[in-house]
């Protein structure tokens, strides 16, 4: 497959009443999904050396790092901007104050914009995301410190 063909597929898939495609020939395989949590046979995941290796991108969360500060986390998976357009500054950055509700950066999901809000007071100490990068349900994008 092509990637138009790729293309035309997850528009296909989207357009329909299905909640998962899976298809594997020839040595492609791609899989789609519109719930929440895609099913994931345990034969599969532990097949997936991709799955591994975003994990490792994640900053693990220890009492360490908890006692020098609290992490704002991604509610789902998507691609995050950290900047409402591109030519305009970033919602936050290392050293901005932000307040429980405002807006710290936008997650998109299936062609969705999603504000994220910050779920607490503080001052922002670190930036765990790169503009564009993809991040899981649950990974530390930024790191406050109460103050």
């Amino acid at each position: 497959m092509d990637f138009n063909d790729i293309e035309k597929l997850m528009d296909d898939f989207k357009k329909s009443e299905m909640r998962e495609l899976e298809i594997t020939t020839d040595g492609f395989h791609i899989h789609l999904s519109k719930n929440e949590t895609p099913f994931l046979p345990v034969r599969e995941k532990a097949e997936q050396p991709a799955i591994t290796a975003v994990e490792e991108n994640v900053p693990p969360v220890t009492k360490d790092t908890k006692a020098e500060g609290e992490f704002i986390k991604s509610p789902m998976v998507g691609s995050v901007y950290l900047q409402p357009k591109p030519d305009q500054d970033p919602y936050v950055t290392v050293g901005s104050r932000v307040h429980k509700g405002d807006v710290v950066c936008i997650i998109e999901a299936m062609k969705m914009m999603t504000e994220i809000k910050s779920d607490q007071d503080g001052i922002v100490t670190e930036v765990l995301v790169e503009n564009e990068d993809l991040v899981e349900f649950d990974q530390p994008l930024f790191k406050v410190v109460r103050g």
